[in-house]
């Protein structure tokens, strides 16, 4: 019976020792979550630097003779691209568009969300899935 009694101890002891591990990491898990959150919290304000948000290198320069074209806040600049295809656009060729003659790099949802804008205002319409300027 020693035997069966040494097996119980050691029971015993690794499951002491899984209870320490099992609340050592649920501390850690709550900390990740708080500095998670303060990450994001801080990121909305410009003060969190993450590793590697350094100065990067430019892919590519935006063409010099539309440096003034970089101004234009992309609800403008959209509307502009539209107007200068008069047959329609689509947005694939809407974003193309503003990466060549305004230099900007526009995330898909974020260019149709300046497309439904002035839809709602009246100032575009979408016919055959392309974009007409109206006025």
């Amino acid at each position: 019976m020693p035997i069966i009694a040494d097996i119980v101890q050691e029971k015993q002891r690794v499951s002491e020792q899984l209870e320490k591990v099992d609340a050592e990491r649920s501390r850690l898990q709550d900390r990740l979550n708080e500095l998670e959150v303060a990450e994001r919290v801080l990121s909305r304000f410009g003060q969190a630097k993450r590793p590697g948000d350094g100065p990067r290198p430019a892919t590519r320069q935006p063409p010099a003779a539309h440096s003034e074209a970089q101004l234009l806040p992309l609800g403008e600049a959209t509307l502009r691209a539209v107007k200068a295809h008069s047959g329609g656009v689509s947005a694939d060729e809407v974003r193309d568009y503003l990466s060549k003659h305004f230099g900007l790099t526009v995330r898909p949802n974020h260019l149709g969300m300046a497309l439904q804008r002035h839809r709602r205002a009246g100032l575009l319409e979408i016919r055959d899935s392309r974009w007409h300027a109206l006025r």
